[in-house]
């Protein structure tokens, strides 16, 4: 069904101001992103996720918003923006944007309003106390970087409320009048053509960190009213939400169908990388396993990393330990004492085998695809840039100049470019990996096209299989009277492996992909070969 596309969608993350500058500024900008559409067409890309590109001081990478119906003039025009949509719509390619309604930048209008006049309309946008508590009502978003959630207000008189940094202050989300901006935020953009919304710091929009005496009637209306505005306007759009919570918790995203269509499989996402690091199935297994029935409108979103940092919130401390000592040892390569700022192939040692094991095991988790921008090219990170910043390096086009990203000095650059060792432009870009057919980029290529022509992937019911082997992930999706199997061999030690499971009955296996070539198998799943970090996906034409 049309409504339902994000099932079989390829999700592509990207921030467009790091993604292809067009006027030589050192700035990405929508004319740039519109002429690398063809080569997103080309990868497989059938959704692109936009980070914000609202005008912005910038005190967090454009999540600190003072005009949401515009776009930041240092990215182009709402003109470049409809041109972009149109071009993407041409391809075939549906966009969603971030919805980032938790806060806005201290710098907005509203919020200008609200400090200089006590009995202006806008005072109650935002949660102001005279007298807050000492001791913070929820856990800091980023320790060692904020002390409190509340900021004093010489002008307003006042302290603020604000869960992410002091020049966000948190909008006032039980207030009627605060909704009603909402929805028309969400109008304007549906209007122009996007297919939904990513939904920033989702639990802060319902939860009542730090508000005195909320009307809950009205936060916990919040989400359905969403969703309702969302399909009155366009039926097929969508609403991802960031809601990092646990299994108990993860209900309240979904309803009866009536709330997000789509969360992010934060618990998933941590479960993998524990078991990539233990090497053992076990694991990813049990992160499939701490997810809740979802309704039959609702999508996991899998990724491996994302703009932020790879958060291990909601692991014990010594599983978060274990991953740290395998893929970040060293104290500059963790962050804020719960995560890792780093991206995927130095996490692996640049192997490229396990970062193929990875990125295929990805796109065949039960549920959609997110790719971010570089991961096709096996881009790395730079540790010498502060913060999160270290995964936020520019696009590698090429080995031209700040790597075919901007003609404009380097130092101009809206993010510095990788310039050394292994994972510098020079020695990973677009350009040399489309010439080489060996290369991660036409391997990504196959990958993609591989799972598209797989939606039981995506839409299908999924079933763990037991296997002999420890070390080797397998599991079946299956929908509409078809199935498909994927093995992935988490250890560098390659092995032969039998599926135990009693349930399995699934006959004439066809290999679809491959890590390479192997020999066939004789009619069954018994003695199946994988080498060292080997993946293999089998097409089967009967289960029972």
């Amino acid at each position: 069904m049309k409504h339902f596309w994000y099932k079989n969608a390829i999700i592509y993350s990207l921030d467009v101001e790091t993604f292809m500058d067009s006027d030589g500024d050192g700035i990405g900008d929508f004319a740039g992103l519109t002429n690398r559409l063809d080569y997103l067409s080309g990868l497989g890309i059938t959704c692109l996720w936009l980070l914000p590109f609202y005008p912005s001081p910038n005190r967090d990478n454009g999540y600190d918003v003072m005009d949401y119906y515009s776009v930041d003039p240092r990215l182009g025009t709402l003109g470049d923006f409809v041109e972009f949509m149109h071009e993407a719509k041409e391809r075939g390619i549906r966009v969603i944007i971030d919805l980032v309604v938790n806060h806005t930048s201290d710098q907005h209008p509203w919020f200008q309003a609200a400090r200089s006049d006590k009995n202006s309309k806008y005072r109650d946008y935002y949660v102001w106390s005279e007298n807050p508590p000492e001791k913070p009502q929820a856990e800091l978003i980023f320790p060692g970087e904020q002390d409190s959630i509340w900021e004093y207000d010489e002008q307003a008189g006042a302290y603020y409320l604000h869960n992410f940094y002091k020049e966000q202050p948190d909008l006032n989300i039980s207030n009627p009048a605060v909704r009603e901006e909402i929805w028309k935020i969400m109008g304007f953009w549906l209007e122009l053509g996007v297919s939904g919304f990513r939904i920033d710091a989702a639990p802060y929009l319902i939860e009542p960190y730090g508000i005195d005496n909320p009307d809950m009637k009205q936060l916990c209306s919040f989400l359905p009213q969403m969703r309702e505005f969302v399909a009155e306007r366009r039926g097929d759009a969508i609403l991802l939400a960031e809601a990092n919570v646990a299994p108990d918790k993860i209900p309240v995203y979904f309803g009866n169908g009536d709330r997000m269509q789509m969360l992010f499989s934060f618990l998933l996402n941590q479960h993998l990388f524990l078991g990539l690091a233990r090497k053992e199935a076990a694991s990813i297994s049990e992160g499939l396993k701490l997810l809740p029935e979802i309704p039959h409108t609702g999508e996991w979103l899998n990724f491996i990393r994302h703009h932020d940092e790879l958060t291990l919130d909601q692991l014990s401390e010594d599983e978060r330990k274990e991953i740290f000592a395998a893929f970040a040892p060293e104290e500059n390569m963790q962050i804020y004492g719960r995560g890792i700022r780093r991206r995927l192939p130095p996490m692996l040692g640049g192997d490229p085998r396990y970062v193929k094991l990875v990125y295929s095991l990805l796109l065949s988790l039960p549920g959609t695809p997110l790719l971010r921008y570089g991961d096709e090219i096996g881009m790395g990170d730079d540790l010498s840039l502060e913060g999160r910043t270290s995964v936020r390096t520019v696009m590698q086009w090429s080995g031209e100049k700040n790597g075919g990203f901007s003609t404009a000095p380097q130092e101009a650059l809206a993010q510095p470019i990788i310039s050394k060792g292994e994972y510098g432009y020079e020695r990973v870009n677009v350009i040399d990996q489309q010439r080489d057919p060996n290369s991660l980029l036409n391997w990504m290529e196959r990958l993609i096209r591989t799972r598209k022509q797989y939606p039981e992937f995506g839409k299908g019911k999924w079933r763990i299989l037991e296997t002999d082997h420890s070390s080797v992930f397998a599991h079946c999706c299956e929908w509409e009277n078809r199935a498909i199997i994927a093995l992935h061999n988490l250890a560098d030690q390659a092995c032969t492996v039998t599926i135990k499971s009693n349930d399995c009955k699934m006959k004439h296996p066809i290999e679809v992909l491959a890590d390479h070539e192997y020999e066939p198998l004789d009619g069954d799943l018994n003695s199946i070969q994988l080498e060292a970090y080997g993946y293999r996906w089998f097409r089967v034409s009967s289960v029972g």
